[in-house]
């Protein structure tokens, strides 16, 4: 049983570090990351679609996102996907590629960044400590019930507490990896 909460605890934290990374991936660093049009629906013959499933995405350069429909009867509702997107990047088409060039970052901007990058970390760490929390609820309802003893349960706290602990510091190393990313020129 304790070794369960234990697990599921440990579950779902990395569930959050994985929801992390992946918000975190699409934010726009002033690199051409595929990652950054995740987000974006295309509305496909009355369908919504993920653009990634419209069309093979790549990054040929620093600074351009290369997006090719396979359908390309498709190109103008991905265009207006994007522009209604909040990347804020203006598409252009040849008829069978659609370029995305992915403006430089102003210090401003990298400042923005670097703080939303800090919420996201911020946000982590607190439902790691809910996971936490919960876990060790858990813990006391069977101490309450005389399913464990005093000493189970401390040593399941403490066991919880290092799992944690372990989280939160690997949420720091993500956020401040991405902040020197987003900060780099």
């Amino acid at each position: 049983m304790i070794k369960d909460i234990e697990k599921s605890a440990q579950d779902k934290m990395e569930k959050t570090i994985n929801v992390m990374k992946q918000e975190l991936q699409s934010l726009k660093a002033g690199r051409a990351n595929p990652n950054m049009l995740d987000r974006i629906v295309v509305e496909y013959y009355g369908t919504d679609t993920p653009i990634n499933q419209l069309a093979n995405i790549s990054a040929p350069e620093p600074r351009i996102i290369s997006i090719q429909p396979w359908d390309a009867k498709s190109i103008p509702a991905i265009e207006k996907a994007i522009q209604k997107s909040d990347l804020g990047i203006n598409p252009s088409s040849d008829g069978k590629v659609i370029r995305l060039i992915v403006p430089q970052l102003t210090e401003e901007r990298r400042k923005d960044l670097v703080k939303t990058v800090k919420r996201i970390g911020e946000e982590a760490k607190v439902a790691v400590r809910n996971t936490r929390r919960d876990a060790n609820e858990n813990l006391k309802k069977m101490k309450k019930d005389n399913q464990i003893s005093e000493d189970e349960l401390k040593k399941s706290e403490d066991d919880t507490q290092k799992i944690t602990d372990k989280f939160i510091k690997e949420i720091d190393k993500i956020v401040e990896i991405k902040e020197k990313e987003v900060m780099e020129v």
